[in-house]
């Protein structure tokens, strides 16, 4: 069978990479693909994420052996196939590509194909340009400087009123107050 997956990216608009896979692929060549087609090298601890329906990170799949803490196995993307862990249309995972800064691609298995036969794993579709791979400490701490181009008025600050602030702080808010409940 042939997977067909699609990973974007929140950080760059019109990012998109569609790959197509046999299942009996394994993950170190699924990595190797999304390197080869965003152009990034080989030398980050990356890691891929199966996720549940909300995006939360459920079983991991790492770029060597590593102890294990979570309450999934580890798995090794070297020895892991794409069929073991992923089984349905639809079903989620996130690629970890910045580890420093948790930068991530978001990829969904759009579709299961019956009856192609391939080797390995193709980008088969590229939209827009990757986002730089890695994040300096610098270009975090200018993206957290960065003001706003915001009207004043947005937040209601021409509207403020000093009397309305209490000076203690929540004055009113009481835990044993049953009004809370």
């Amino acid at each position: 069978m042939i997977y067909r997956f699609t990973l974007m990216c929140d950080e760059v608009d019109n990012f998109k990479r569609i790959f197509e896979a046999d299942s009996e692929a394994t993950f170190l060549q699924f990595h190797n693909a999304i390197l080869e087609s965003v152009g990034y090298p080989d030398d980050q601890m990356t890691s891929f994420f199966i996720c549940n329906d909300r995006w939360e990170k459920e079983q991991e799949v790492t770029l060597m052996e590593m102890e294990s803490t979570y309450e999934y196995d580890n798995m090794v993307m070297e020895s892991t196939r794409l069929s073991e862990l992923l089984t349905e249309e639809k079903q989620k995972l996130i690629y970890v590509f910045d580890p420093m800064f948790e930068r991530n691609f978001f990829g969904e298995l759009t579709a299961i194909l019956p009856g192609k036969n391939m080797e390995g794993v193709q980008c088969v579709e590229k939209k827009g340009k990757a986002p730089v791979q890695l994040q300096t400490e610098d270009d975090l701490m200018s993206s957290l400087n960065a003001t706003p181009d915001i009207d004043e008025d947005f937040y209601g600050d021409s509207e403020y009123d000093l009397d309305e602030l209490d000076p203690d702080g929540y004055g009113d808010l009481s835990f044993d107050d049953n009004s809370i409940l």
